[in-house]
């Protein structure tokens, strides 16, 4: 055996493997996306009490394109209990103060709040911006959401709802990838939640093997953040959405994600912003979990067939142009399946993206897998071992 049919072999070995988990990822995704939907999710705590009254947490950072009605999806939600918002910003200057203000005007009867505080608590400015909201806090559940989350009316009810369920000490979301601005690398990045994170992490949670805390919605009673030492225990941290979780369930209460999808919305308006964004998220990950970065290998199965079949000799009769057959067909299924689960738009000019998409993600896996800094917010940190991190 030479050495191309080795390496051929080897790579047709990790496509089809990877074929078999893309293809029990678009089943999860199939049941999660049912439970998900508007007639399915809850309408209130599970157990018949009152729906629990929440301050939403809404640190901000510049100027968004589209940000006010996003954050107007947050101020208009239907709630049966009393709820609070609280937007935050470092400086007065910040562009989305002027988005806030107009969408605070657009509901005067909610009870929101501008917050600017350029007190700086640690590394991480996210939460530092979260830490100065926390005094104006008046209700005992607190909800963590990201600036560029755009939710569904019902969202503060549904993850509110899992709080009343015994031993849940923490509620979290997943979301899908929605372009706020045009272009193809706001599309493309939309696509990389779509059709990598999103499947990926349901199907990780239907395994049980996920442990996941997605930072998009956080939601816990005040008394358990108190437990775990506050926001403050997280504030050098990159990953503080996975440092929350875990610390949660070292108090032996569960983390559970609810059945809504917010929309992720993507303003990537070059290349160089989409590689900085997900190459934080793939160091981030490997830093957390080196094996199982690793093993995300197989959550890549296109560009091992596309490598497979150029080891062939881009044969056109040959067996290593059927396993790129099947693992593009497996790829497509998948991506059809979550589009449908989720009510996303299933356009040509979306699938015809797929194979470009994929070898984007794979390429980011493997650059991925060194070590080196990271772009937030405008600033370039370096990680620790430990999690924390420091501008480089």
């Amino acid at each position: 055996m030479n050495g191309f049919l080795a390496l051929a072999i080897l790579c047709a070995g990790l496509a089809l493997a990877g074929v078999a988990s893309t293809l029990l990822a678009a089943r999860a995704v199939r049941r999660f996306g049912a439970a998900c939907a508007p007639g399915a999710r809850p309408k209130g705590p599970a157990q018949g009490g009152p729906a629990l009254a929440a301050t939403v947490l809404k640190p901000l950072h510049g100027a968004l394109p589209g940000q006010q009605a996003w954050l107007e999806a947050t101020l208009a939600q239907r709630h049966a209990a009393p709820f609070q918002v609280l937007m935050g910003v470092g400086s007065p200057e910040d562009g989305a103060v002027p988005q806030a203000r107009a969408a605070m005007a657009a509901w005067p009867g909610v009870d929101a709040a501008l917050v600017q505080d350029a007190t700086v608590h640690g590394a991480n400015r996210k939460l530092g911006n979260v830490l100065n909201l926390m005094p104006q806090v008046r209700h005992g559940v607190v909800v963590l959401a990201d600036a560029d989350m755009r939710v569904p009316d019902d969202w503060l009810t549904v993850v509110t709802a899992g709080l009343a369920e015994p031993g849940v000490g923490l509620v979290t979301c997943l979301y899908k990838g929605v372009p706020a601005v045009p272009g193809l690398w706001a599309r493309l990045a939309g696509l990389g939640i779509d059709w990598h994170f999103l499947p990926n992490a349901v199907l990780g949670e239907s395994l049980g093997k996920a442990r996941g805390c997605y930072g998009a919605t956080m939601a816990l009673r005040v008394e358990t953040l108190a437990a775990l030492g506050g926001f403050a225990a997280l504030r050098d941290l990159l990953a503080d959405d996975h440092a929350l979780g875990e610390a949660v369930r070292a108090l032996g209460l569960r983390v559970v994600v609810a059945p809504v999808v917010p929309d992720h919305m993507m303003d990537e308006a070059s290349l160089g912003a989409l590689l900085g964004h997900e190459l934080r998220w793939a160091r981030t990950v490997r830093l957390l979990n080196p094996a199982g970065y690793l093993g995300l290998a197989l959550t890549h199965p296109l560009p091992w067939a596309f490598a497979c079949w150029g080891l062939r000799g881009w044969a056109l009769a040959d067996w290593g142009l059927a396993v790129l057959g099947v693992t593009l067909a497996a790829r497509l299924w998948l991506a059809w399946s979550v589009d449908q689960s989720f009510g996303i738009s299933a356009t040509l000019c979306r699938f015809v993206l797929l194979p470009l998409r994929d070898c984007l993600s794979f390429a980011i896996w493997a650059a991925g897998l060194a070590r080196g800094t990271v772009t937030w917010q405008g600033r370039r940190y370096r990680m620790r071992r430990d999690g924390s991190m420091t501008e480089a």
